[in-house]
């Protein structure tokens, strides 16, 4: 192999690398910061020109994750991931390994067949509402989910750049290397030839996290706010008496009443806020405001809103069963769906004058009173039967759909910002076509991801699943300036030949101790450093050609280790330079050290078993 000499410009990139490296340890700066400092520092030193500089800002990666985000945004707001978020709960239950791993293995599974940044994008939000749903740090599934997904692009060959580009790069190199071959025909890899030791990357990054996952992932204490209703200002203003939600079973024997006549708020100071009935083919039929007039009968559960000590008087007097857990209200309370806030009667609200009972307010505006605020004191009891004045403030528990219905009827004036957003179901067919349309394009007629991505974000906007204001506004900028700005790093650390010229270093420094073995380690290890300070792609090109020149030196199989090169391309879990990674940070709460952290360990076990399957599963001399 020809020497290749240090040169200026070499040493102003490795310089660069250094910096970066720092900056991401220290944490000096926030990381899209970098990326912006890289922009502008490495056309300054004249390693790489101004264009080169600002091309990550149209690069096929930034762009995909710009129309994919765009795309699980349409998803979720149509409620399209609420129902694959039930599903996974569904089957996984509360168990955090259980959720972990399904959610995991499901977003790998997606990875083999589509670009891995597209499964960890349209997955980000249903991971999200599980998490609130069900209290569990989302920082302890997202770094799994993302690893994942980027292991699972290697489940087959069209589910990452590298494996993609394969055949071709090999087909390449075959033909000019004739003699080097023997004469032997070239082979390409199909579709499937990598599956397994894509299977068995994925189930060991799994058992890795079921394993180690609370030493490695982020320690993360979730606050209990899907079941604390009430923030700092409200208890301070509401005291005690509202403090959180309960669920209670109302036995086989209970005699059938009114709800009315049970006189639960006057008797227990509690609110009921939904009742669950069993519905006559074994489904749940679930009644989310309940009035006056709605019955309470033998095998229903009923959610209230109380304090601990109120609910356990009203379970001991009405001999219902109080529930550990939330079992069927967890979702109905969760953050995504529903909350309390305050709301202020205006001086021209048309309920001046009149009581809660007189406008049917329940069943008018579909939310829950819970109390309300009049003269220096909260009032609890009879809130239905009192007159409204000007200035009166309610307690209202519902979905935050249906307070953004009623913002609009200007009767009253809400005292903070309202969460969530109006959801609008009967859109969702309009978004899986638009995913539908995307993956069509990219997978059936081969056209660029980042086209074909944008023109399903387009057809979200075209069909009015979102507005254009609504699909910036979901955009993570934070994310797309990062990935920018490193790629442009990347393409200096090419073009000036610092990656060719570190590999020839460390090949020639080998090259009397070089069994096959060792080759493959050594080449693997290559692979996966280029690939975290370098485009994946990138790291490809560069390495394929050189792996198989040196693999028929020591007598290696060329096509094996141009395949090792493809997989090892996907191991960059150390820092959040790959584009899921970056995706992941700021949602999961995570910074440098946490991908250090737990992506050392990862990478480690990603090379164990990749050498493990070349040896066992493809052949290669130990």
């Amino acid at each position: 192999m020809t020497p290749v000499s240090m040169t200026p410009e070499m040493m102003i990139v490795f310089g660069f690398l250094i910096f970066v490296t720092l900056l991401f340890i220290f944490e000096i700066v926030r990381v899209d910061m970098v990326g912006l400092l890289m922009m502008v520092m490495l056309p300054l030193a004249g390693v790489i020109t101004p264009a080169e500089a600002i091309s990550g800002l149209s690069s096929n990666a930034v762009v995909s994750i710009i129309a994919v985000i765009i795309i699980g945004e349409g998803l979720d707001k149509t409620g399209a991931m609420n129902m694959v978020a039930r599903q996974i709960i569904r089957y996984a239950g509360k168990s955090r390994v259980r959720i972990m791993a399904l959610v995991s293995g499901t977003v790998a599974f997606i990875s083999g067949f589509m670009q891995n940044i597209g499964a960890a994008a349209l997955f980000l939000p249903a991971t999200n509402r599980i998490c609130r749903q069900l209290n569990v740090p989302v920082s302890g599934i997202l770094m799994p989910m993302g690893f994942c997904a980027v292991i699972g692009g290697c489940l087959t060959l069209v589910g990452s750049s590298p494996l993609i580009l394969l055949n071709d790069l090999m087909a390449s190199w075959w033909e000019n290397n004739a003699a080097a071959t023997g004469g032997r025909a070239f082979e390409s890899f199909s579709l499937f030839s990598v599956t397994p030791l894509g299977l068995a990357l994925v189930v060991s990054a799994v058992l890795y996290f079921v394993a180690f996952g609370k030493y490695v992932l982020p320690e993360a204490s979730v606050k209990d706010e899907a079941y604390c209703l009430l923030n700092h200002d409200l208890e301070c203003t509401y005291g005690k008496e509202i403090d959180s939600a309960y669920e209670l079973r109302v036995p086989e024997n209970f005699v059938t009443r009114r709800l009315d006549e049970l006189e639960i708020r006057p008797r227990f100071h509690s609110t009921v806020i939904c009742i669950f009935k069993q519905g006559p083919s074994g489904g749940i039929h679930r009644i989310m405001v309940p009035s006056r007039s709605d019955i309470v009968e033998p095998g229903d559960t009923v959610g209230v809103i109380s304090n601990p000590d109120h609910v356990h008087n009203l379970a001991r007097e009405m001999e219902w069963e109080l529930c550990d857990e939330l079992n069927r209200l967890g979702e109905v309370l969760s953050p995504d769906n529903a909350g309390v806030t305050e709301a202020i009667i205006t001086p021209r609200s048309e309920l001046v004058g009149k009581t809660l009972h007189q406008v049917y307010f329940r069943k008018r505006y579909q939310v829950n009173p819970l109390a309300f605020f009049r003269r220096d004191a909260a009032l609890f009891e009879d809130i239905s039967e009192t007159k409204i004045q000007p200035g009166d403030a309610f307690l209202l528990f519902g979905e935050w759909e249906k307070f953004h219905l009623l913002q609009q009827k200007k009767d009253l004036a809400f005292s903070e910002h309202i969460k969530g957003e109006i959801m609008h179901p009967e859109k969702a067919g309009f978004a899986v076509a638009s995913l539908a349309l995307a993956l069509v394009l990219a997978l059936g007629f081969d056209v660029q991801l980042s086209i074909a991505l944008l023109t399903g974000a387009v057809g979200m906007i075209l069909t009015r699943v979102l507005t254009l204001d609504e699909a910036y506004r979901g955009v993570d900028w934070m994310t797309v300036f990062l990935l920018a700005g490193l790629i442009p790093l990347g393409l200096a650390f090419e073009r000036t030949g610092a990656a060719q010229y570190l590999a020839s270093f460390l090949t020639q420094l080998m090259q009397g101790v070089l069994t096959p073995f060792m080759l493959f380690l050594l080449i693997g290890l290559l692979t996966s450093f280029f690939t975290l300070v370098t485009s994946n792609v990138g790291a490809t090109v560069l390495m394929i050609p050189l792996a198989m020149n040196m693999a028929v030196q020591v007598g290696a199989d060329p096509r094996m280790i141009a395949l090792l090169v493809a997989v090892a391309a996907s191991n960059t879990f150390v820092l959040p330079t790959h584009q899921v990674n970056a995706l992941i940070m700021r949602p999961g709460g995570y910074n440098v050290k946490d991908y250090v952290r737990a992506g050392a360990g990862m990478t480690l076990l990603f090379i164990g078993v990749v050498m493990a399957m070349m040896v066992s599963f493809y052949g290669i001399s130990a």
